[in-house]
């Protein structure tokens, strides 16, 4: 069995405050996938940010206390890549991809256009470009899992408020449209959507109001396969007993080889 956590700690030093790290050693992960890690390398020097029994990768934003992913892995990956030619993915840190043999899991961050329109056109410049970046991976004969904060909730039943959200970012039908050419067209599997889950399940809540109180979340934090995995998730969850971020921690266990 293999086991894949992904997660956006919201910083990953606020996220060691509250226990993250201390979890983290009782899951018995392969892969850990993290997201919007928001630190610098000189600024996460304590032991606590490379845990016992992983290796370690960070890829870091230009920007300070913004953005960047890593992932950390029982064993060395063959490979390490953190460029995807194009500015915007590279500057701001949000691609990480390792290969273990047969098995490439990426660390990815997509974008958010809430902040306005500039940026709505900067996310949809980007999944445009991490499209082709699917096309190739479809191409390659390895088993693959890309996981992250999409900042998309596919459908309805991905969030809470869906009448109210048609026009906002992260549920627009062309973003929502996109995901359905990744599904559909591409062959490309969210493996959340592998077994039967309960209704109103959601991996991020907004800090405004009574958002975690009352359940009313999205879910943007995906392990998404390619069609070589299809059939092969064991066991998901969405751990929600303990808060690190506005986001919860997405694990999947697969039938596959541990590292």
């Amino acid at each position: 069995m293999l086991r894949i956590i992904t997660v956006n700690v919201n910083g990953i030093r606020s996220a060691a405050r509250k226990g993250f790290f201390e979890w983290l050693e009782q899951q018995a992960a392969d892969v850990v996938c993290l997201q919007e890690v928001r630190a610098q390398l000189d600024q996460i020097t304590d032991p606590i940010f490379y845990p016992k029994g992983y290796h370690c990768h960070y890829h870091c934003a230009e920007r300070k206390g913004y953005s960047g992913v890593a992932i950390y892995s029982k064993c060395v990956p063959d490979k390490v890549i953190t460029k995807l030619k194009h500015e915007t993915i590279d500057n701001e840190a949000r691609w990480l991809e390792a290969r273990f043999g047969d098995l490439i899991v990426v660390s990815a961050y997509f974008p958010s256009g809430s902040s306005g329109d500039v940026r709505q056109e900067v996310k949809m410049d980007c999944l445009s470009h991490i499209e082709r970046e699917f096309r190739r991976i479809k191409r390659r004969r390895h088993n693959t899992v890309i996981c992250g904060d999409w900042n998309i909730a596919h459908t309805n039943a991905d969030i809470r408020n869906w009448r109210g959200n048609k026009k906002n970012s992260g549920f627009l039908p062309e973003e929502r449209a996109w995901l359905d050419t990744l599904f559909d067209g591409q062959g490309f599997v969210d493996t959340f959507r592998e077994l039967p889950q309960e209704e109103h399940s959601y991996t991020w809540w907004s800090n405004r109001g009574q958002a975690w109180a009352n359940n009313v979340g999205w879910r943007l934090d995906y392990q998404v396969s390619n069609s070589r995995l299809r059939g092969k998730v064991l066991r998901t969850e969405i751990y929600k007993e303990q808060r690190f971020s506005d986001h919860a921690p997405y694990i999947v266990d697969y039938d596959l080889e541990a590292l």
